[in-house]
């Protein structure tokens, strides 16, 4: 099997840009932005221990937008000779030339631009080097280990292991132009557990930039065992309203609803919740909820946004109080005020708002003294459904996870939805775990929730 394409001789993508935009100006551009970027990305799953799936594919492209005043086009192709490119940029001038103008559109501010000033070390030779042989050899490890765990692992939904790299180049008619490389790799395992003739599946995972920092095949089969068993033999609860405590995998996704509310897009339309609440105490004082693509070695790390504005840190809520909105150039316009190195796209088009690494503050009390805090509720390890409305902030989702009495894990918890308000679920945080640990680009410790409605039988 072939080496990947990003670990030989590479392109000059900005050099790819460049021309691009050499193109737009000669095209009649008053300003433009172009993007270009290849990856390679290879996956692997293994059932039983054979090979079941395997999958490697790459991808070049660009991307063009052009701005003729306030008017905007933009095209994209995976045709990088220059009969593409010059295509391409002819498409996005012919589409400036139709399309309405847009007050609030441009490019960022030119004190804007610029990359974070820290080494972001995105990128290791050794994932791109790693062989074909080894990375099955580790996704059947994972497997394995979690076959092998107890005897009431009966099936598997396999192990998998994947990599994937990637280079990205900007530049805009302004003169800034950047790029930068990353990799990544993962590893994971999902068993199936049996008994009294039920069944039950889990996972876990690695995941991390650099080949070395993943985890054991052997520690993340163990890992995804354990947790596939102490899902066996659930029971269903009266419905009631008790504490809920958010394991890290599902307490993430809080920080999740809460970006939802603060895209500037959501707050212009006035469809957050969080709309108008600057200064506010929007949360518990224990809650602080940062973003920051400026961490070494994350998969929210960049040293631009996707406008070349410079990555920074930002505290969005600190001690409860909401600081900021997250904005690109385009949505701060519409609210009067500056980006905050939020922009987000694919290779073309207008930019979107996305966050960097987006995390609540790790907390200082152990998992274990927030469960005995809890006393009586439910220790979430599942979420299943979309139910929560960021307009009006309710929240309504099914779960599963582990029952609490006394304050100590009791039985396993299936089959029921936890319902509340966002605004009221924040508010209510009473405890912040010291568990806090970064598999993606959200992450936050275990959280201890006071009050929500559990419904069951």
């Amino acid at each position: 099997m072939s080496e990947p394409r990003l670990g030989r001789e590479l392109p000059d993508l900005e050099k790819i840009a460049q021309q691009v935009l050499d193109l737009a100006r000669s095209g009649g551009a008053h300003e433009a932005e172009a993007s270009v970027a290849e990856g390679d990305e290879f996956g692997v799953r293994v059932r039983m221990g054979t090979v079941e799936k395997l999958k490697e594919s790459g991808s070049r492209g660009a991307g063009v937008r052009v701005l003729f005043g306030r008017n905007v086009g933009s095209s994209y192709t995976s045709d990088l000779t220059p009969e593409g490119l010059s295509s391409m940029v002819g498409q996005a001038v012919e589409l400036a030339k139709v399309t309405s103008e847009d007050p609030y559109a441009g490019l960022p501010d030119d004190e804007d631009f610029g990359c974070a000033s820290v080494e972001l070390r995105l990128y290791d030779e050794a994932v791109a080097t790693l062989p074909t042989p080894e990375k099955i050899e580790r996704a059947r490890r994972a497997e394995q280990a979690a076959r092998d765990a107890d005897p009431r692992i009966s099936n598997s939904e396999g192990g998998s292991f994947g990599t994937h790299l990637s280079r990205h180049a900007f530049a805009n008619s302004r003169g800034f132009v950047g790029s930068y490389r990353t990799s990544s790799c993962s590893l994971s395992a999902t068993p199936i557990a049996g008994a009294d003739g039920r069944m039950e599946r889990d996972y876990w995972y690695s995941a991390a930039r650099r080949a070395a920092a993943l985890e054991s095949p052997e520690h993340v089969g163990r890992k995804a065992a354990e947790r596939a068993l102490r899902r066996l033999n659930p029971r269903k609860v009266s419905t009631c309203k008790a504490a809920v405590v958010f394991e890290p995998p599902v307490a993430r996704t809080l920080a999740g609803h809460i970006f939802d509310a603060l895209d500037g897009d959501a707050v212009y339309q006035k469809a957050s919740f969080l709309h108008d609440q600057i200064g506010n105490k929007i949360a518990s004082g224990l809650v602080t909820l940062i973003d920051d693509a400026t961490m070494p070695e994350l998969f929210g790390s960049a040293p631009f946004d996707d406008e070349g504005v410079r990555s920074r840190r930002t505290e969005v809520v600190e001690d409860g109080v909401l600081k900021t909105y997250l904005l690109n150039a385009y949505t701060a316009r519409k609210l009067g005020r500056r980006t905050t190195g939020n922009a987000s796209r694919g290779i073309t088009g207008n930019a979107g708002v996305g966050h960097g690494n987006l995390y609540f503050r790790n907390g200082a009390t152990p998992v274990e003294e927030l469960i005995r805090q809890a006393g009586t509720g439910l220790f979430v390890t599942e979420l299943m459904g979309f139910g929560v409305d960021i307009v009006t902030g309710d929240y309504s989702r099914g779960a599963s996870g582990l029952w609490i009495e006394n304050g100590e894990l009791a039985y396993p918890v299936s089959e029921v939805t936890i319902a509340g308000n966002l605004r009221d679920m924040l508010a209510g945080i009473e405890g912040v775990g010291s568990d806090l640990e970064f598999r993606t680009s959200v992450a936050a410790p275990t959280l201890l929730i006071r009050e929500m409605t559990i419904s069951g039988r």
